[in-house]
């Protein structure tokens, strides 16, 4: 619900309050502040609506009808009436509806009907609701509006008639209060920001590394630079929505300390706001940024602003006198509204003192315990894995007189080969989770997929433990189940590696890494496919395996075949 620009309107009684974006108009949360959390300031123009009522005087008891009307479109609204002399007061009377299937009533200060929203975001120029009067009603009463003409596009506290009880003569409507947003008045900047005194006058953050914003519309960049008692900071990079970057005290979101740079169909604007964990950052309602400017070009945005290194009228920012990590992330955008980042947020890789000196940073996107987990089962199914079984596949004949620690040569390199898959195996399917520190909702197929390969490769070495012995008229059962749950495990492995390798937490360069691993399924074919054209399978009652032919022709073939395998 947070998407859609519906949501806020007409406020009604006297004042307005924030009005959260809820496109089915279930704003209830801000009846008492009643300023939408739109991330946008209102809209100080004229405004195109209007509120009237039918009556200029009431009793207790009484049905007013309240219009709101326009003679442009609205998306939402919320209406309430308050006492003309207290506008900042408690929402009064009750609502009741005129067209239940674009209008409906809220609870305000434990008021059941005490206000009235949208339901939808659909497009209107007017609606209607009747308002009863309470019985212990103001000598006189204001009606106020928010209309939301679209998400970032909306006038706050829209003033309506007043009305009083019998010879009581209106009083003068109380002017009412506008809560300032975080947004600062901002400038549009005259030109691009450059890399030019990066680790002299101010640091930086860059990727890719040394990249110039001034001239590489691919360049994310982000510097900031000490003046007196306050840091500028410049933030830029290519994004159809919005730029961003965080303090943060670790490497994990949550917690931090955030800087949005968002754009609204070429207007831009720089917010401050602070996230908990994998949550949707909440803006500050405290204006603690000066010196506003942005610029929109070429799909490129930048900003810049400056704060103070303590800003004690709002906790939640950081204080940039201590050490933190840098992000710098990007996403889309729709009204305003962030999406989550479409690429791993770039990190810089050691916290940093904002207001210590001048330095070039770097960073990376894919964290370092991914890429353990990608090399590790990369080494474990590319390299171990496959060559295990080979192991088992071919070289069966070689060595026949000769032993290892009491066992054949080959049933021990492919013991210590398959051991170590799993070993690897193992150890790179806890490194997600410690990372993520949960199960990954947006990684699509591959921990599933990576779930049941880890499980098929535990069940090898638990068969082979209970394994028949050779001569068991039973050892056909584990000749077969250690074959195909092996293969299983492999195939399984492989179209998850496809998956995995998308990941945006390991950023490989595609399409190389698709083709290399497309290679090595090729590879992997060749192998079995000539295994079964070339040997003759062996009898149930044996390991499965492929047989060499004892012949002097298919023998020299073999040898061949191994040098070339253990050579690649």
């Amino acid at each position: 619900m947070w998407n859609l620009q519906t949501a806020l309107a007409i406020l009604g009684t006297l004042c307005l309050t924030s009005i959260s974006g809820y496109k089915n108009g279930k704003v209830e949360k801000s009846c008492e502040s009643m300023m939408p959390e739109h991330h946008s300031q209102p809209n100080t123009t004229a405004s195109p609506y209007t509120l009237t009522v039918n009556a200029s005087k009431f009793s207790p008891g009484d049905n007013i009808r309240v219009t709101l009307s326009g003679s442009e479109h609205f998306e939402g609204f919320l209406i309430q009436a308050r006492d003309a002399t207290n506008p900042d007061g408690p929402a009064i009377g009750s609502f009741t509806l005129v067209d239940p299937e674009i209008s409906q009533r809220l609870t305000c200060n434990s008021i059941e009907g005490s206000a009235v929203s949208h339901t939808s975001n659909a497009k209107k120029t007017e609606i209607q609701v009747i308002w009863k009067a309470p019985s212990k009603a103001p000598p006189t009463v204001q009606f106020l509006a928010t209309v939301l003409a679209h998400y970032k596009i909306f006038w706050l506290k829209l003033p309506g008639p007043v009305i009083s009880q019998g010879d009581v003569t209106p009083a003068p409507s109380q002017s009412t209060t506008v809560m300032s947003t975080n947004s600062a008045s901002p400038s549009i900047l005259p030109q691009p920001f450059t890399s030019e005194g990066c680790g002299t006058s101010k640091s930086c953050l860059t990727d890719p590394v040394s990249c110039n914003p001034s001239v590489d519309t691919n360049c994310f960049f982000l510097s900031y630079s000490t003046l007196g008692q306050t840091v500028s900071f410049e933030l830029s990079g290519p994004a159809q929505g919005y730029v961003s970057f965080a303090l943060s005290k670790d490497k994990w979101m949550g917690d931090d300390d955030a800087y949005l740079c968002i754009n609204d169909e070429g207007r831009v604007s720089v917010e401050a706001a602070h996230t908990t964990g994998r949550t949707y950052p909440e803006v500050s309602s405290k204006s603690v940024l000066t010196d506003v400017g942005w610029r929109v070009s070429d799909g490129v945005i930048q900003c810049k602003f400056s704060r103070s290194i303590y800003t004690p009228q709002d906790p939640v920012r950081f204080s940039l006198n201590s050490s933190y990590y840098l992000f710098v992330a990007h996403g889309t955008a729709e009204y305003g509204m962030i999406h989550r980042h479409t690429w791993q947020p770039l990190i810089s890789s050691h916290h940093q003192i904002i207001t210590g000196p001048p330095e070039i940073l770097t960073g990376s996107r894919s964290p370092l315990l991914m890429k353990y987990h990608g090399a590790l089962m990369l080494i474990a199914w590319m390299l171990a894995g496959s060559t295990g079984k080979i192991m088992a596949a071919y070289f069966k004949p070689d060595w026949p007189e000769q032993t290892l620690f009491g066992q054949k040569i080959w049933f021990q390199v492919h013991r210590m080969l398959m051991s170590l898959t799993v070993l690897l195996t193992a150890v790179g399917f806890v490194f997600p989770f410690v990372y993520r520190g949960k199960w990954s909702t947006r990684a699509g197929a591959h921990p599933y997929l990576g779930c049941t390969v880890m499980i098929l490769a535990f069940c090898q070495p638990i068969m082979a433990a209970f394994r028949p012995a050779p001569d068991s008229s039973r050892r056909w059962i584990f000749n077969w189940l250690h074959w195909a749950v092996g293969n299983a495990a492999e195939i399984i492995a492989v179209v998850s590696m496809f998956f995995g390798i998308r990941q945006q937490s390991l950023l490989l360069p595609y399409p190389w890494t698709t083709g290399l691993l497309s290679a090595f399924v090729v590879w992997t074919i060749v192998l079995n496919t000539r295994c079964l054209l070339s040997h003759v399978p062996s009898a149930w009652g044996s390991d499965i395996n492929c047989k060499m032919i004892q012949t002097e022709s298919e023998m020299k073939q073999n040898m061949l075949f191994k040098i070339i395998y253990l050579y690649v």
